[in-house]
């Protein structure tokens, strides 16, 4: 048992609650737990305000000594359903693209995407996650998250007297590589994350994977009809191992952003040990 309970900031999205599901309760001596965008979590790894963040990959290479819970990230292979460009026009006739404030990988992906797959070098403007107010301003907007995955693309479309396509991220880097995409990851630095952290966050996730349904069910019971959407989502869209084909990918993704100009040089992570399960 650790001295005080070890801090996690994790992503307030509906594909991190199998990851954190019954932690950082009145009765989890062990852990406690804050939420915040993506993009924030890096930073309250930098103020010391958390011992590990469930952040960004791309963030990694910020803190390049920090190290990575082994097993468990939040990932997708083919379509990811809650990273995308919604756009008003063909995205090789795409000017400008608003970009959702609270993604740091998700940006770094548009970017690569962009050159290599639409041949397109357009304007990107920081925006909050607003898809019509984004749409109204910008040729298409990249939004994450609950905002993509529940869009209600049919009212942006009135809104806008215009069609609009959703383009997944997530489908379309498969596409380009062949290769799963791993969107976040716990990180700390160095003895952050005991070899018992380390397994209980994988024993969490376990649990987590077994119960997605009643999880889907309880972060949308305020909107009983994205019941079967957050269901079908967290079964068949997200996955949450880190397996040495989700690494494979995450190397890719750490190449093309370096290629892009993103990162100055791809990063290759560091593990926390973790006990072997008998």
């Amino acid at each position: 048992m650790t001295s005080r309970r070890v801090r996690l900031g994790s992503v307030n999205y509906l594909n991190a609650r199998p990851l954190i599901a019954g932690l950082g309760g009145a009765a989890d001596a062990y852990f406690s737990v804050r939420f915040d965008p993506p993009a924030h979590c890096a930073t309250l790894l930098d103020a010391g305000e958390i011992d590990l963040g469930l952040i960004p990959t791309i963030a990694y290479h910020d803190r390049p000594t920090d190290l990575v819970v082994p097993g468990v990230s939040i990932a997708s292979e083919g379509p990811v359903a809650s990273v995308a460009i919604f756009t008003k026009r063909p995205m090789r006739e795409v000017r400008s693209i608003a970009l959702d404030t609270s993604s740091r990988t998700s940006v770094a992906l548009t970017r690569i995407m962009c050159r290599r797959r639409f041949g397109i070098t357009p304007t990107f403007a920081r925006h909050a996650p607003d898809l019509s107010a984004m749409l109204r301003a910008h040729d298409a907007a990249l939004v994450i998250g609950d905002p993509a995955l529940f869009a209600d693309r049919p009212a942006v479309e009135a809104a806008l007297g215009a069609p609009v396509e959703k383009i997944d991220l997530g489908a379309l880097w498969t596409e380009m590589t062949g290769l799963p995409f791993v969107w976040a990851f716990w990180a700390g630095r160095p003895g952050a994350a005991t070899p018992e952290t380390v397994l209980r966050l994988q024993a969490t996730r376990d649990a987590g994977v077994v119960a997605s349904d009643a999880h889907a069910d309880a972060y949308v019971a305020h909107t009983p009809a994205w019941m079967p959407l957050a269901r079908r989502y967290l079964r068949e869209n997200i996955q949450f191992g880190l397996t040495p084909r989700m690494l494979e990918g995450l190397a890719a993704y750490f190449q093309e952003a370096a290629a892009v100009g993103v990162v100055s040089a791809p990063a290759t992570p560091a593990f926390f040990a973790a006990e072997p399960r008998s």
